[in-house]
């Protein structure tokens, strides 16, 4: 029996959204199309439109369908500092952080090294939080100039949540919109978009149970973006492309099942997230868990708070390779990951931890567990009865 763990790299698909994209799949058209099949496509395309937004507290006009969370980051960091640009040459500055999913960090340095984007890098503390005072800093006698801050929601290696709120508090005084990756928090954070304030929120579907290939950029009404790609104009005429009908009627049904068992899920997670903490801890004491303490919410310089995800679960094992130690644990039926799944399979320092302070040698010694709906005890007491043994092997 194998014990996945793996679930912040991509979720198993729900058996409800399984089924709503076979239905969707045998049925033609394209949505574009003004004939029978083309409107019938288009009316479950918008069908699936309207329950994704109800689900993420968004406008449906403001639901912009894409390939996923990657797209979605492209579109937004690029297109919205380049709509900036047009609009005031001037303001042209792009405020992240230095432990954002390369999906939002590799963008912004290339709109740095290639045309000429000031971009700036927060750092974080030991547990990978944003300092809100050194954000508010970034704001000083350079509010007029800067063009996009984008933070992660929750980081995808060590579970860090950000303060989003107060992050959009002090943009939105200094009239700078947000941009949030929030593919890791939908299924376990609070997430409202309206609420949040953002500008801009990249989701991808396979987070939580639908199908790969498919997400959004929840964009406000008012956000003017310069597209990426040109042709169609299907979606706002900023993201042009035939629309994956099945994918999105299942992305729907997915999410409408993360947010109804979401806190329930957040209890359950937590639990056996804290068992798998301690049980590591107790069975292999040499390990260091990576991001704030289990159940902590603490004060922070700036009025940050440090809170774990209940999902992600991230150890260094130092003077043990990553690689050895996955392969430790695929040959002992486990499924985990050194951290983030989408940089070409090749195993790497991470640079989270660096940021958050470790050396390069525990930056290249890490696993991360991640649970999500189909977790059991079993999994994490598999991890806990053979992570002695593998990390003993990884190290000789």
């Amino acid at each position: 029996m194998r014990h996945y763990l793996d679930h912040a790299a991509t979720t198993p698909m729900r058996p409800a959204a399984r089924e709503a994209w076979l239905e969707a799949s045998e049925e033609g058209g394209n949505p574009s199309s003004l004939h029978a099949a083309g409107r019938q496509a288009r009316a479950r395309l918008e069908d699936a439109r309207e329950r994704i937004a109800a689900s993420l507290g968004a406008h449906p006009t403001e639901v912009v369908f894409t390939s996923g969370a990657t797209e979605a980051n492209n579109l937004a960091i690029k297109g919205g500092v380049w709509a900036s640009i047009d609009a005031d040459p001037g303001r042209r500055r792009l405020v992240t952080t230095q432990v954002e999913h390369h999906a939002s960090l590799d963008p912004a340095r290339w709109l740095a090294v290639g045309h000429q984007v000031p971009v700036v890098e927060l750092a974080v503390d030991a547990t990978g939080l944003l300092g809100l005072d050194a954000l508010a800093r970034e704001f000083d006698g350079h509010a007029s100039q800067t063009a996009l801050v984008s933070v992660q929601w929750v980081n995808n290696e060590v579970g860090t949540v950000q303060p989003i709120g107060a992050v959009v508090a002090l943009a939105t005084s200094a009239g700078v919109p947000v941009h949030s990756d929030a593919a890791q928090a939908i299924a376990y954070e609070g997430v409202d978009f309206a609420a949040s304030g953002l500008a801009t929120m990249a989701v991808s579907a396979h987070k939580f149970g639908g199908p790969v290939g498919v997400g959004a950029l929840v964009a406000r009404r008012d956000v003017r973006l310069v597209p990426l790609n040109h042709g169609g104009g299907q979606e706002r005429r900023v993201r042009s492309g035939t629309l994956d009908v099945p994918g999105a009627v299942a992305f729907a049904v997915a999410l409408e099942q993360a947010v109804a068992t979401r806190e329930v899920e957040r209890a359950r997670l937590t639990r056996l997230a804290t068992r798998l903490i301690e049980g590591v801890g107790t069975s292999c004491p040499t390990g260091v868990l990576s991001g704030p303490e289990p159940g902590t919410s603490r004060p922070t310089s700036g009025g940050g708070v440090g809170v774990r995800a209940p999902h992600i679960v991230h150890f260094a094992f130092p003077g043990a390779n990553a690689d050895a130690l996955l392969y430790g644990l695929d040959s002992r039926c486990i499924d985990a990951s050194q951290g983030s799944a989408c940089t070409a399979g090749v195993v790497q320092a991470s640079h989270v931890l660096i940021a958050m302070g470790r050396s390069e040698a525990d930056a290249t010694s890490t696993i991360r567990f991640s649970l999500g709906w189909t977790s059991t005890e079993a999994d994490v007491d598999a991890v806990i009865a053979v992570i002695p043994e593998v990390v003993e092997r990884a190290r000789r």
